[in-house]
């Protein structure tokens, strides 16, 4: 999922390409005539559609970071536009590019200017960018993994050895940011809009660097104290970052969304039997009243890509399905911006095409549901949360295995009657997916969390763990 946002800023056009579903944005600025673009994504026609649209030429692309939650698409993009790519001179790449350091200045067209600042923190070689016009002070910062709204990038992404050091820097470099750039300078950062990159989540869909001075706890507390928050709540992030930067170094080319082969039941079932995941796209409730046996349900309405990226042994073979050839496109776009960059088939239709008429099928339930069931019988309740979100509040008795770590963990769900829940139904439906794959037969709680207290479910919190 895709969404355009457009603001104006000093007399220029700024357009936030956000990707809902990773929690990321990219930036197209103009002046009406030339335009630079920040951190763009794998699927490049999303920008030359706004390039073509106003009617500007791209003359630069930029780069704060080799990034760590998605495949770059600013090689392919600086490729085909003929623009300039400026990438950090200190990362190691494979590919040529213009190499920027800390306090260049790049003009674009005749208005535009654009510092870079060293900002390291969430990598060491991360850049933000700051905005002029003319001579003036500068009007909007491109903050990458830096300074986020009420947050920063998380430090821990280049592995444990290096988070403390990481850490530091992320306070330094927002505390220069902030000291360098006037209060009224829009923030437009890359992560932090339900992106694992960000340490912490805010609901602003904008800021300034007063407002984030104020509110912000890396400019308002002292170092050891936002070290120690922000390292105190840091979970676990997705598996699948660990190859993005390899491959962003590498040169990513361009994606390929043409459709990948079609398979019927037979060729389902066969890639089923050998191991490759084939992935329904369908809601949950629809996965849940019928599906094929064995296929695996991670739906296109939450982070499918997230959520798939997470849980899949990389370079397993994937095979989509979904209802219309649309849903099987936006799917595949999804993927190719995490690196998976050609499914292994597709099928569309409904799942009685794909399995040649047989079909599997679990219930779904609400907490109040699995309150009564357990006045009635043993039952046993799986959390399959984060490891920090049911350490916040749980079910009294609930086992906890991440959503992440079910697909090795089945083995450890106890035996019995098995309910399964998450915060909200989505994770919970990928879970009990994966448990009737196993031949585990499970009860999908489709509820939010907040309703098994009023459900009169035990609820134990951070002082009973």
């Amino acid at each position: 999922m895709t969404d355009l946002r457009t603001t104006t800023v000093a007399g220029l056009t700024v357009v936030s390409l956000e990707t809902l579903s990773l929690g990321d944005r990219s930036y197209l600025v103009h002046d009406g005539s030339v335009a630079f673009v920040v951190d763009p994504q794998r699927d490049i026609d999303r920008i030359t559609a706004v390039l073509e649209r106003d009617g500007v030429t791209l003359t630069h692309v930029l780069e704060t970071h080799i990034h760590n939650d998605y495949v770059t698409g600013g090689l392919a993009l600086a490729r085909a536009t003929g623009a300039a790519y400026l990438v950090n001179g200190a990362d190691e790449v494979g590919f040529d590019r213009t190499p920027i350091r800390d306090g260049e200045t790049v003009r674009v067209g005749g208005r535009m200017r654009v510092t870079a600042l060293a900002t390291p923190g969430h990598t060491y070689t991360h850049l933000a960018y700051a905005l002029g016009v003319g001579d003036a002070e500068p009007v909007a910062v491109f903050s990458g993994g830096s300074l986020l709204f009420g947050a920063t990038g998380r430090p821990d992404l280049l592995g444990p050895e290096h988070t403390d050091a990481l850490v530091r820097h992320q306070h330094a470099s927002a505390h220069r940011l902030a000291d360098l750039l006037p209060d009224e300078t829009g923030v437009f950062p890359t992560h932090g809009f339900g992106s694992f990159c960000s340490a912490t989540q805010s609901d602003a869909a904008e800021s300034t660097i007063g407002r984030e001075r104020q509110t912000n706890p890396v400019l308002t507390q002292d170092e050891q104290t936002y070290v120690q928050e922000l390292l105190d709540g840091l979970g676990a992030w997705p598996a699948y970052y660990a190859h993005m930067a390899p491959a962003n170094a590498a040169g990513p080319t361009a994606a390929d969304l043409t459709p990948p082969e079609t398979a019927d039941a037979d060729q389902l079932r066969r890639r089923i039997e050998a191991g490759e995941w084939v992935v329904d796209l369908r809601t949950r409730t629809a996965f849940a009243a019928g599906h094929a046996p064995g296929t695996l349900n991670v739906g296109l309405d939450g982070q499918f890509a997230t959520y798939l990226g997470w849980l899949l042994p990389w370079g397993t073979p994937v095979t989509l399905l979904g209802e219309t050839a649309d849903d099987v496109a936006a799917a595949q776009r999804e993927l190719v911006r995490i690196g998976i960059d050609r499914p292994a088939a597709h099928a569309t239709g409904g799942p009685a095409d794909w399995s040649g008429g047989e079909l599997a099928s679990f219930p779904t339930a609400t907490f109040a549901d699995l309150a009564q069931a357990r006045h009635h019988r043993p039952v046993v309740v799986l959390d399959v949360r984060r490891a920090e979100e049911h350490a916040a509040g749980r079910i009294e008795g609930a086992v906890n295995i991440p959503l992440q770590e079910l697909p090795s963990r089945v083995a450890e769900v106890p035996a019995g009657e098995v309910w399964v829940h998450c915060a909200g139904g989505y994770r919970a439906s990928v879970a009990a997916s994966l448990l009737d794959a196993a031949g585990r037969p499970p009860i999908a709680v489709d509820d939010a969390f907040g309703n098994a207290t009023a459900a009169g479910l035990p609820i134990a919190g951070p002082a009973d763990a």
